[in-house]
């Protein structure tokens, strides 16, 4: 799965808004960001690759 700008802006926003009004501090979105990054490399990396596909999919067909 190619991941798209627009799904990744989607994110950026979310993680924006959670910043802004929910009270997300600087250190959150930076342990997010390692945790992501760290998770890519794990052998869980491709089951989570089909599960957001799948996801994306099943939504862009309603």
């Amino acid at each position: 799965m190619n991941v798209s700008i627009p799904l990744v802006v989607i994110l950026g926003m979310a993680v924006w808004v959670a910043w802004r009004y929910m009270g997300l501090r600087g250190w959150h979105i930076a342990v997010c960001l390692l945790f992501g990054f760290f998770l890519s490399a794990t052998s869980a990396a491709p089951e989570i690759r089909r599960l957001v596909s799948v996801l994306v999919q099943s939504l862009s067909q309603h």
